[in-house]
C-alpha cells in the first residue's frame, strides 16, 4: 500500500505540473489565437466579436492570469477543451475524439503486436543462444534502422502500386462513410494494413534485441541455474523464471511507446495520409491553432502518465522486491 500510494501521489504531482505548463506555454508565445484567427480571415471581424472570441479562448484581458488559471481548471474538470478556430470553432474535444480512435486502434494494435512477438522471439533465442536462430537479431535490426518514411514509401510502391494488393492511403474508401458493416470494417483492415505492418517491421528489431540480452544475462542467474537441476520442465523454466525476470525492463519501455502512441505518429500518418492524431497535430502546428495544440498535448501528456502508471503496477505485481524497495 505505500509504494502505491507514493506512486499515486507522484504522479499526481507531475499530471499538476504538466497541465500548469500546458496553461502557461501558450500564453508565453508571441501574439494569441484570436489575432491568428483575425489575420486569417483578413480583418473581416469587428472589435466585438474580438472580444467575444478572447473570452471564448479564455484570454479575457479584463481577468488576471490568476483567474485565467482557475477557469482553465474548471473548464478541464467539465470537459471543456476550447474551440479550434481551424476546424470551424468546433468544440476541441469533439475533434480529437474524431481522430483519436483512428490513430488508437492502428498504432495501439501494431505496438502491441510488435512488442508481443518481439518479445516471444527474443526469450526463444536467448534462451537457444548460439544457434542458429540468431541471425534474425541483425535482420530484424536492420530493418530497424531503415528511415520510416522511406519503408513505407516502399510498401506503397511494391504492395499498393506494383502488386496492387493494398490500398496506397486514407483509412477506407473514397465516397464511403464509417458505419459499422462488415463492409466498411473490411475497408478499414484493408487500408490499416500497410502501416501497421511497416510499425512492426520497424519496432521489432529493438524488443527483439533487448529481450534477447536480458534473456543472456538471467540464464546465468542461480535461481535458473537451480530450476534446471530440479528437473522443472523447460517450458516452465523459460517463462516462469528466465523469460519472467528479463521482461522486466521491456515493460518499461512498452509503458513508453504506448504512452506515446497518440503522438509519434505524424511521420506515418502523412506517408499514408491518414487522418490520425499525429496528422491533426501536424495541421494544427502549421495553422497556429493554440486551443486545439494544447487540447493534444493536453492529451499526449496524460497518455503518457497513464501508460507509465500501468507499467508501474505491471513492475511491482512481477516483481515484489520493487514494493519492498519502495515501503
Amino acid at each position: 500500500m505505500t509504494f502505491f500510494l507514493r506512486r499515486a501521489a507522484f504522479y499526481a504531482f507531475t499530471a499538476w505540473a504538466a497541465i500548469t505548463i500546458n496553461f502557461f506555454l501558450p500564453r508565453m508565445l508571441k501574439g494569441d489565437p484570436v489575432s491568428a484567427y483575425i489575420a486569417k480571415n483578413q480583418g473581416r471581424i469587428s472589435p466585438e466579436a474580438a472580444d467575444s472570441l478572447r473570452t471564448l479562448f479564455g484570454l479575457d484581458a479584463d481577468k488576471s492570469m490568476l483567474e485565467q488559471y482557475l477557469d482553465y481548471w474548471r473548464l478541464l474538470f467539465s470537459g471543456d477543451l476550447g474551440r479550434s478556430f481551424s476546424k470551424g470553432l468546433a468544440p476541441v474535444t469533439d475533434v480529437i475524439a474524431a481522430a483519436l480512435p483512428w490513430t488508437v486502434g492502428l498504432v495501439g494494435i501494431a505496438t502491441i503486436l510488435s512488442f508481443v512477438l518481439g518479445t516471444s522471439i527474443g526469450a526463444l533465442i536467448g534462451w537457444r543462444r548460439g544457434s542458429k536462430a540468431d541471425f534474425i537479431v541483425p535482420l530484424s535490426t536492420f530493418f530497424s534502422t531503415v528511415p520510416y518514411f522511406w519503408m513505407g514509401l516502399i510498401a506503397i510502391a511494391v504492395f499498393s502500386t506494383l502488386l496492387g494488393w493494398f490500398p496506397a492511403s486514407h483509412a477506407y474508401g473514397k465516397g464511403s462513410r464509417p458505419e459499422f458493416s462488415l463492409d466498411f470494417f473490411g475497408q478499414v483492415i484493408a487500408h490499416g494494413f500497410l502501416p501497421a505492418a511497416t510499425i512492426v517491421l520497424a519496432s521489432l528489431g529493438g524488443w527483439i534485441l533487448g529481450m534477447r540480452n536480458m534473456m543472456v544475462t538471467v540464464l546465468d542467474e542461480d535461481y535458473v541455474t537451480v530450476a534446471q537441476a530440479k528437473g522443472l520442465p523447460t517450458r516452465r523454466v523459460l517463462v516462469d523464471y528466465a523469460a519472467r525476470n528479463a521482461m522486466l525492463p521491456q515493460l518499461s519501455s512498452f509503458a513508453l511507446s504506448l504512452g506515446f502512441i497518440v503522438g509519434g505518429t505524424i511521420v506515418m500518418e502523412m506517408v499514408f495520409s491518414y487522418p490520425g492524431v499525429g496528422k491533426l497535430l501536424l495541421d494544427a502546428t502549421t495553422a497556429k491553432d493554440y486551443p486545439l495544440m494544447q487540447g493534444l498535448f493536453l492529451v499526449i501528456t496524460l497518455t503518457v502518465l497513464v501508460a507509465n502508471i500501468l507499467a508501474d503496477v505491471a513492475y511491482a505485481v512481477l516483481d515484489p522486491r520493487t514494493r519492498q524497495m519502495e515501503s
